[in-house]
């Protein structure tokens, strides 16, 4: 796996978009494009930023499990992991991943209440390239 790890992250870090997916309050899957990740530790832990009162966000509330995908067109690869997404209003996380620019996006900037940050554990995943899919948990 540790090969194809390298691949998975090199795949991740080239992409510009990343979805996400909940569920609802209807118990039916959810999904969501976002930019990428902010930041990443591997393939087992994600962040996003986020607004607080997102639908997604009040899904995580209730529900955190959660799924994400990567896609790269040009290669006809892409990864799906699952695990859980948990909700994080953490001033140190917060002022690790806040940037200037973010202020048009959140109402009181980063110490408002519209700027939370959201993420994801991964604990399976399946990737596929070469016409090929592999099955992997991750530790």
């Amino acid at each position: 796996m540790k090969n194809q790890e390298e691949k998975i992250i090199n795949l991740i870090s080239n992409q510009s978009v990343s979805f996400i997916s909940s569920i609802d309050e209807n118990d039916f899957p959810n999904i969501k494009a976002m930019l990428p990740p902010c930041k990443r530790e591997g393939i087992k832990y994600f962040y996003w930023h986020t607004n607080s009162p997102s639908m997604k966000v009040k899904h995580f509330r209730k529900n955190p499990k959660a799924c994400v995908y990567f896609y790269d067109k040009k290669d006809v690869a892409g990864v799906t992991l699952t695990g859980t997404m948990e909700v994080l209003d953490d001033i140190d996380i917060k002022k690790e991943i806040w940037k200037d620019g973010f202020v048009q996006w959140y109402t009181g900037g980063m110490d408002g209440e519209d700027f939370i940050i959201i993420k994801f554990t991964a604990e399976n995943g399946r990737y596929y390239h070469n016409l090929q899919k592999e099955d992997f948990k991750i530790e």
